[in-house]
């Protein structure tokens, strides 16, 4: 008992330390269940969404594996403000002269990547009977990423459970960006600086492009993750404004 209250005391730091055997555990996965093709870090996502349903069963709660006390320090680590900090922390390692030579090209597959995610999620969005224009939007946001939808919804006062339909569909596209990404990189010309960052900018998931380019190339992580990040910014004003009002004035509602 003493050990369970010490930890639960230092929630942070032995949050680190599940998230790390957690990683390890996947990446050992990765290597010997499919030889690098399958990404730890699509591995670790699943992983983490087991534990968080199992968590939430356990407890009764709705913050997953936070809700335990012993792994309490999973909701400080997982919270905003890390994520953030670690979204950010990617652009660190590009070369601005590198971000100039994508020029039209890039600026074009954010533009087109952010409307087109919003439009394909609006459209399922009303398929599924969900036809009102913040249910839309903020649908449309998850299919942008799980971050924008969230953002989307909470902005225009969505419901709790359109809410967790955005960050469902954001995470089923993280995880097909990442498992993906290293299949159809040899097809589409995904070996350099330029392309790479033109491709987080169609796909736009930061957590998605940054593993699938890390199981193709890690040189060419900053660079897809640089345009994603734009991207997630880019659709968390726009979200909640552009698309919001484009959808209240063809639906009125």
């Amino acid at each position: 008992m003493e050990i369970v209250e010490l930890l639960a005391k230092n929630g942070l730091v032995f949050a680190f330390v599940v998230i790390g055997l957690v990683m390890w555990v996947s990446y050992q996965l990765s290597d010997k269940l499919s030889a690098g093709r399958l990404h730890g870090s699509a591995i670790a996502i699943i992983i983490g969404l087991f534990l968080a349903w199992l968590g939430g069963t356990i407890s009764g709660g709705s913050k997953g594996l936070a809700d335990l006390t012993l792994f309490s320090g999973i909701g400080l680590m997982g919270g905003s403000m890390l994520r953030d900090l670690a979204i950010v922390s990617t652009a660190y390692g590009v070369n601005m002269r590198e971000i100039r030579k994508a020029g039209l090209a890039g600026a074009t597959a954010l533009a087109l990547g952010i409307i087109v995610s919003f439009i394909v999620g609006a459209l399922v969005a009303a398929a599924f009977g969900y036809t009102d224009a913040i249910s839309m939007a903020t649908i449309g946001g998850g299919a942008a990423t799980y971050i924008v939808g969230p953002v989307t919804g909470t902005a225009l006062g969505a419901s709790s459970e359109v809410i967790a339909l955005s960050v469902a569909a954001g995470l089923l596209k993280a995880v097909l960006v990442m498992i993906g990404t290293p299949f159809v990189a040899p097809y589409i010309g995904l070996n350099n600086a330029k392309s790479a960052m033109a491709y987080g900018g169609l796909m736009g998931t930061t957590s998605g492009v940054a593993g699938g380019l890390a199981a193709t190339d890690k040189r060419l992580v900053p660079y897809g993750a640089m345009t994603a990040t734009f991207y997630t910014g880019l659709g968390c004003l726009m979200g909640p404004s552009v698309f919001y009002l484009i959808l209240l004035a063809m639906f009125g509602n």
